[in-house]
C-alpha cells in the first residue's frame, strides 16, 4: 500500500558561508584571505582571548604572510552596541577592508554588526535592528570560533545589547553571514570545563529549539538531529577531558550544525528568557540557555511530543511511545545539566522582584511566537519562579 506523506511546507535555504573544518585548519588563513581578495583586516576579539594568547595564533599567521592588520579587543560579554560602534571606528581609522572575528559568539556577533555599520557607512547599529534593515553586503568576514556553543560563525544573526534601552536586539540578514568560517577544534582545547559545559548545552539548546520551533524546515531539522547525537556522545567527554581532540572536534561540529538549524528556523522561549536575563543582569547567554532548557522542554512537552520523541532517539534513548520518548528526553537533559555541573538559576542571584519585568521582556521577544507552546508574560513569570525555587 502506498504511504501517505504529509505535504511539506515551502521553504528557502541559504548558506553563503564557506566552511573549512578540521584540526589545524586555521593555518589556511592566509590562503583564504587571498581568496577573498582582502588587503588589511581588523581583528575583532575580546580580552579573554588576548589573555589566553589565542589571538597570537592568528597574528603570527598574518605576520608570516606579510599581511598588515588592525586589532580591536574591546568586545564585552553580551556584546554591546557601543562595542560594535567603537570597532567600526577602528576599522575605518586603520583602513581595514575586511574583518576577522576570533573568539566565541560575542566577538563574532560584534564583527557582524561592525560589517553592517561599514557597509551602510553608519555610526550607530540601532537603525539596523530586525530582519530587513540591513540591505547592503557586508565587507568580507572570516570567523574563527574558539568555543563550541553559539554556531555564530555560520549564522545570519548578530545579537547586540541596546545599552540605552537595556535589551538584546537582533540584526539579521544573509548579508551578515561570514564569508569563510575556519573551524579548528584545536583552538577549543583550552576552554575551561565550566565554559565547555555552558556552551555545550547552549549548542544543544540551539538544536532542540531549532528542531521544535513552529517555523522549522527539513534541512535544518537534519542538522539539528545530528548535532543532538554528537552532543550526547561527546559533551561529557569534553567536559571531563578538555584535551580529548575527538570530543572537541565533535562538539565544534555539533555547535556549527546547531547554528545551521536555528538560523534557518528560529529559537524559542529558552532564548527569550536568556536574552531577557542577559539584558537585565548581563549574565552569560550560554549559561542562561543551559539552565532553562530542561524546564522549557518540560513546559512544552505536550505540544510537540512527537518532536521530543525524535530528540530522544537522537540522544540515543529507547522508548515505547512518543509520550515515553518525550518524557525521557526531558529527563535526559535535566540529568545532563547536573552531570556537567551547571549552576542553578538561584545561584546567579537574580532578584525575584524583577521577574515580572523579565517575563514581559521575554514575552515581547521576536522569537516568542516560534515556541511550540504559546507563552504569555504570566507563563514566563511562573516559569521563572519554578526554576528559581528549584535551585534555592
Amino acid at each position: 500500500m502506498a504511504m501517505n506523506y504529509k505535504c511539506m511546507n515551502p521553504f528557502e535555504f541559504t548558506l553563503p558561508t564557506k566552511i573549512i573544518f578540521g584540526p589545524g585548519c586555521v593555518k589556511q588563513l592566509a590562503e583564504e584571505i587571498a581568496a577573498i581578495g582582502g588587503k588589511k583586516p581588523l581583528i575583532i576579539t575580546d580580552p579573554g582571548i588576548r589573555k589566553a594568547g589565542i589571538d597570537r595564533i592568528v597574528t603570527d599567521l598574518l605576520d608570516k604572510a606579510g599581511i598588515e592588520y588592525g586589532l580591536f579587543d574591546g568586545v564585552e560579554a553580551n556584546p554591546k552596541d557601543v562595542n560594535a560602534e567603537a570597532a567600526a571606528r577602528e576599522a575605518r581609522a586603520c583602513g581595514a577592508d575586511f574583518l576577522i572575528a576570533v573568539g566565541g559568539g560575542s566577538p563574532i556577533d560584534c564583527a557582524k554588526a561592525v560589517g553592517v555599520l561599514l557597509a551602510h557607512d553608519a555610526e550607530f547599529i540601532k537603525p539596523y535592528e530586525g530582519k530587513t534593515a540591513a540591505t547592503l553586503p557586508n565587507p568580507p568576514l572570516i570567523t574563527i570560533p574558539t568555543t563550541s556553543g553559539t554556531g555564530s560563525e555560520i549564522t545570519f544573526s548578530s545579537v547586540i545589547t541596546d545599552t540605552k534601552n537595556k535589551y538584546k536586539m537582533t540584526v539579521k540578514s544573509p548579508y551578515t553571514a561570514a564569508t569563510t568560517a575556519l573551524c579548528d577544534p584545536e583552538l577549543t582545547i583550552s576552554v575551561p570545563p565550566a565554559v565547555t559545559a555552558a556552551t555545550g548545552v547552549d549548542a544543544l539548546t540551539h538544536s532542540i529549539e531549532g528542531f521544535t520551533a513552529t517555523c522549522s524546515e527539513p534541512i535544518g531539522d537534519a542538522a539539528a538531529l545530528y548535532s543532538i547525537e554528537l552532543i550526547a556522545g561527546n559533551l561529557v567527554k569534553a567536559y571531563k577531558d578538555g584535551s580529548d581532540l575527538e570530543a572537541r572536534s565533535n562538539m565544534l561540529m555539533a555547535s556549527m550544525l546547531g547554528g545551521i538549524s536555528f538560523s534557518h528556523s528560529d529559537v524559542a522561549s529558552v532564548h527569550c528568557i536568556a536574552e531577557a536575563l542577559g539584558s537585565m543582569y548581563d549574565l552569560p547567554h550560554g549559561t542562561c540557555n543551559a539552565i532553562f532548557l530542561p524546564y522549557v522542554m518540560e513546559y512544552n512537552m505536550d505540544y510537540c511530543v512527537d518532536r521530543y520523541a525524535r530528540v530522544a532517539g537522537a540522544l540515543g534513548l529507547t522508548y515505547d511511545s512518543d509520550e515515553d520518548g518525550a518524557a525521557k528526553a526531558v529527563a535526559y537533559v535535566k540529568q545532563l545539566t547536573k552531570d556537567v555541573e551547571l549552576p542553578t538559576f538561584a545561584s546567579l542571584d537574580p532578584d525575584p522582584a524583577d521577574f515580572p519585568a523579565l517575563a514581559d521582556m521575554a514575552y515581547k521577544n521576536g522569537s516568542n511566537d516560534s515556541n511550540p507552546r504559546p507563552m504569555t508574560a504570566a507563563d514566563y513569570e511562573a516559569l521563572l519562579k519554578i526554576v528559581y525555587e528549584a535551585g534555592v
